[in-house]
Protein backbone atom coordinates (compact mmCIF):
# COMPACT_ATOMS: atom_id res chain seq x y z
CA UNK A 1 0.00 0.00 0.00
CA UNK A 2 1.43 3.45 -0.89
CA UNK A 3 2.25 5.76 1.97
CA UNK A 4 0.91 8.88 0.26
CA UNK A 5 -2.23 9.40 -1.78
CA UNK A 6 -4.46 12.14 -3.20
CA UNK A 7 -8.20 12.67 -3.57
CA UNK A 8 -10.16 15.53 -5.09
CA UNK A 9 -12.70 17.13 -2.74
CA UNK A 10 -14.91 19.85 -4.22
CA UNK A 11 -12.35 20.50 -6.93
CA UNK A 12 -9.46 20.70 -4.46
CA UNK A 13 -6.58 18.21 -4.41
CA UNK A 14 -5.97 16.88 -0.90
CA UNK A 15 -2.85 14.88 -0.07
CA UNK A 16 -2.84 12.40 2.78
CA UNK A 17 -0.56 9.79 4.28
CA UNK A 18 -1.58 6.25 5.18
CA UNK A 19 -0.26 4.15 8.04
CA UNK A 20 -1.32 0.52 8.06
CA UNK A 21 -1.68 -1.98 10.88
CA UNK A 22 -4.56 -0.29 12.70
CA UNK A 23 -7.61 -2.19 13.91
CA UNK A 24 -10.00 0.24 12.27
CA UNK A 25 -9.96 3.10 9.79
CA UNK A 26 -9.50 6.56 11.31
CA UNK A 27 -8.04 9.91 10.37
CA UNK A 28 -6.43 12.89 12.04
CA UNK A 29 -5.48 16.39 10.90
CA UNK A 30 -2.66 18.35 12.49
CA UNK A 31 0.26 20.52 11.40
CA UNK A 32 1.53 17.63 9.25
CA UNK A 33 -1.72 17.51 7.27
CA UNK A 34 -4.26 14.72 6.80
CA UNK A 35 -3.19 11.27 7.99
CA UNK A 36 -5.09 7.98 8.02
CA UNK A 37 -4.59 4.81 10.00
CA UNK A 38 -6.00 1.76 8.21
CA UNK A 39 -6.16 -2.02 8.57
CA UNK A 40 -3.41 -3.70 6.57
CA UNK A 41 -5.67 -5.40 4.01
CA UNK A 42 -8.14 -2.55 3.43
CA UNK A 43 -8.64 -1.61 -0.21
CA UNK A 44 -7.42 1.78 -1.39
CA UNK A 45 -10.82 2.47 -2.91
CA UNK A 46 -12.46 2.06 0.51
CA UNK A 47 -9.94 4.44 2.05
CA UNK A 48 -10.61 7.02 -0.66
CA UNK A 49 -14.37 6.72 -0.12
CA UNK A 50 -13.88 7.23 3.61
CA UNK A 51 -12.02 10.48 3.01
CA UNK A 52 -14.59 11.67 0.47
CA UNK A 53 -17.48 10.86 2.81
CA UNK A 54 -15.87 13.21 5.34
CA UNK A 55 -14.82 15.72 2.70
CA UNK A 56 -16.56 18.78 4.14
CA UNK A 57 -14.99 18.17 7.56
CA UNK A 58 -11.54 17.59 6.02
CA UNK A 59 -11.61 20.88 4.09
CA UNK A 60 -12.91 22.79 7.10
CA UNK A 61 -10.17 21.49 9.40
CA UNK A 62 -7.41 22.03 6.82
CA UNK A 63 -8.56 25.63 6.34
CA UNK A 64 -8.71 26.22 10.10
CA UNK A 65 -5.22 24.83 10.48
CA UNK A 66 -3.90 27.00 7.66
CA UNK A 67 -5.24 30.12 9.37
CA UNK A 68 -3.86 29.24 12.79
CA UNK A 69 -0.59 27.62 11.78
CA UNK A 70 0.79 29.99 9.18
CA UNK A 71 4.56 30.19 9.85
CA UNK A 72 5.64 33.60 11.07
CA UNK A 73 8.88 34.87 9.58
CA UNK A 74 9.97 37.67 11.89
CA UNK A 75 12.44 40.26 10.68
CA UNK A 76 14.31 41.26 13.83
CA UNK A 77 14.76 45.01 13.82
CA UNK A 78 14.25 47.97 16.11
CA UNK A 79 10.64 48.09 17.27
CA UNK A 80 9.73 44.59 16.07
CA UNK A 81 7.32 42.54 18.24
CA UNK A 82 8.53 39.14 19.42
CA UNK A 83 6.41 36.47 21.18
CA UNK A 84 7.68 35.53 24.63
CA UNK A 85 5.64 33.20 26.85
CA UNK A 86 2.48 33.95 24.89
CA UNK A 87 2.83 37.75 24.96
CA UNK A 88 4.46 40.12 22.48
CA UNK A 89 7.51 41.97 23.74
CA UNK A 90 9.35 44.73 21.93
CA UNK A 91 12.81 44.48 20.40
CA UNK A 92 15.08 47.50 20.67
CA UNK A 93 18.32 47.67 18.68
CA UNK A 94 21.10 50.00 19.81
CA UNK A 95 24.82 50.18 18.94
CA UNK A 96 26.97 47.79 20.92
CA UNK A 97 29.23 44.74 20.99
CA UNK A 98 26.69 42.04 20.03
CA UNK A 99 25.20 41.55 23.46
CA UNK A 100 21.65 41.43 24.76
CA UNK A 101 19.81 42.38 27.92
CA UNK A 102 16.24 42.30 29.14
CA UNK A 103 14.53 45.39 30.50
CA UNK A 104 10.98 44.59 31.69
CA UNK A 105 9.04 43.57 28.55
CA UNK A 106 11.78 44.70 26.17
CA UNK A 107 14.65 42.78 24.58
CA UNK A 108 17.54 45.16 24.01
CA UNK A 109 20.05 44.05 21.36
CA UNK A 110 23.35 45.89 21.57
CA UNK A 111 24.52 45.17 18.04
CA UNK A 112 27.36 45.99 15.71
CA UNK A 113 26.37 47.35 12.27
CA UNK A 114 27.01 43.98 10.59
CA UNK A 115 25.37 41.88 13.32
CA UNK A 116 23.02 38.99 12.60
CA UNK A 117 20.09 40.32 14.61
CA UNK A 118 18.11 37.10 14.23
CA UNK A 119 20.99 35.10 15.65
CA UNK A 120 21.47 37.56 18.50
CA UNK A 121 17.76 37.43 19.38
CA UNK A 122 17.89 33.63 19.28
CA UNK A 123 20.76 33.65 21.79
CA UNK A 124 18.71 35.87 24.07
CA UNK A 125 15.64 33.66 23.80
CA UNK A 126 17.63 30.51 24.52
CA UNK A 127 19.12 32.10 27.62
CA UNK A 128 15.63 33.07 28.77
CA UNK A 129 14.33 29.57 27.99
CA UNK A 130 17.03 27.97 30.14
CA UNK A 131 16.14 30.21 33.09
CA UNK A 132 12.39 29.73 32.72
CA UNK A 133 12.35 25.97 32.17
CA UNK A 134 14.90 25.36 34.93
CA UNK A 135 12.37 26.84 37.33
CA UNK A 136 9.53 24.77 35.94
CA UNK A 137 11.64 21.61 36.07
CA UNK A 138 12.37 22.21 39.75
CA UNK A 139 8.65 22.76 40.36
CA UNK A 140 7.55 19.46 38.81
CA UNK A 141 10.36 17.27 40.11
CA UNK A 142 9.58 18.50 43.63
CA UNK A 143 6.08 17.06 43.24
CA UNK A 144 7.51 13.55 42.85
CA UNK A 145 10.25 14.13 45.46
CA UNK A 146 13.18 14.06 43.03
CA UNK A 147 16.05 16.46 42.53
CA UNK A 148 16.01 18.21 39.14
CA UNK A 149 18.17 16.38 36.60
CA UNK A 150 20.46 18.30 34.23
CA UNK A 151 18.48 20.48 31.80
CA UNK A 152 19.47 21.16 28.21
CA UNK A 153 17.82 22.86 25.28
CA UNK A 154 17.07 21.31 21.91
CA UNK A 155 16.07 22.65 18.51
CA UNK A 156 14.38 19.48 17.28
CA UNK A 157 11.80 19.97 14.55
CA UNK A 158 9.44 17.19 15.61
CA UNK A 159 9.96 16.76 19.36
CA UNK A 160 9.17 19.14 22.20
CA UNK A 161 11.27 17.35 24.76
CA UNK A 162 13.22 14.24 25.66
CA UNK A 163 14.32 12.47 28.81
CA UNK A 164 17.31 10.26 29.54
CA UNK A 165 18.31 8.84 32.89
CA UNK A 166 21.94 9.39 31.88
CA UNK A 167 21.92 12.86 30.36
CA UNK A 168 18.81 14.44 31.87
CA UNK A 169 15.95 16.34 30.26
CA UNK A 170 16.03 18.42 27.09
CA UNK A 171 13.34 20.95 26.24
CA UNK A 172 12.80 22.58 22.85
CA UNK A 173 13.84 26.20 23.36
CA UNK A 174 11.16 27.46 20.96
CA UNK A 175 8.53 26.69 23.58
CA UNK A 176 9.62 29.99 25.15
CA UNK A 177 7.46 31.68 22.50
CA UNK A 178 4.26 29.98 23.68
CA UNK A 179 1.94 30.50 26.64
CA UNK A 180 3.49 29.18 29.89
CA UNK A 181 0.96 26.39 30.39
CA UNK A 182 2.07 24.69 27.16
CA UNK A 183 5.69 24.60 28.24
CA UNK A 184 4.54 23.33 31.63
CA UNK A 185 2.82 20.38 29.98
CA UNK A 186 6.00 19.43 28.12
CA UNK A 187 8.12 19.70 31.27
CA UNK A 188 5.61 17.65 33.27
CA UNK A 189 5.56 15.03 30.49
CA UNK A 190 9.35 14.66 30.56
CA UNK A 191 9.46 14.62 34.36
CA UNK A 192 6.97 11.74 34.33
CA UNK A 193 9.50 9.83 32.23
CA UNK A 194 11.90 9.93 35.16
CA UNK A 195 9.59 7.40 36.80
CA UNK A 196 8.26 5.60 33.72
CA UNK A 197 10.37 5.49 30.54
CA UNK A 198 7.49 4.61 28.23
CA UNK A 199 3.98 5.78 27.35
CA UNK A 200 2.07 3.18 29.31
CA UNK A 201 -1.18 3.71 31.19
CA UNK A 202 0.87 4.15 34.36
CA UNK A 203 2.94 6.87 32.66
CA UNK A 204 -0.14 8.89 31.70
CA UNK A 205 -1.44 8.56 35.25
CA UNK A 206 1.75 10.21 36.46
CA UNK A 207 1.37 12.97 33.86
CA UNK A 208 -2.22 13.45 35.03
CA UNK A 209 -1.06 13.83 38.60
CA UNK A 210 1.53 16.44 37.62
CA UNK A 211 -0.57 18.22 35.00
CA UNK A 212 -4.28 17.27 35.16
CA UNK A 213 -5.33 19.08 31.95
CA UNK A 214 -2.67 17.40 29.82
CA UNK A 215 -5.01 16.30 27.03
CA UNK A 216 -6.15 19.86 26.33
CA UNK A 217 -2.59 21.16 26.42
CA UNK A 218 -1.36 18.40 24.10
CA UNK A 219 -4.02 19.21 21.51
CA UNK A 220 -3.37 22.93 21.78
CA UNK A 221 0.34 22.34 21.34
CA UNK A 222 -0.29 20.42 18.12
CA UNK A 223 -2.25 23.37 16.76
CA UNK A 224 0.40 25.91 17.74
CA UNK A 225 3.38 23.96 16.44
CA UNK A 226 3.43 25.35 12.90
CA UNK A 227 2.75 28.94 13.97
CA UNK A 228 5.99 29.37 15.89
CA UNK A 229 8.12 32.33 14.82
CA UNK A 230 11.00 31.81 12.42
CA UNK A 231 13.80 34.27 13.12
Amino acid sequence: MPKTRQVVISGRIVDFRIKTGARRLSMTIDERGLRLSAPTRMRLADIDHFVLDHGAWVLQKLDELARVCRPRHINIKDGAPLPLLGQDIEVRVIPGANRFRWIAQTLVLEARPDANLGGLATRALKAQALIHFSGRLAHYTAQIHLAPPPLGLSAARTRWGSCSRNSGIRINWRLIHLAPHLGDYVVAHEVAHLLEMNHSVHFWRIVGTLYPDWKTARNELKTCAASLPIL
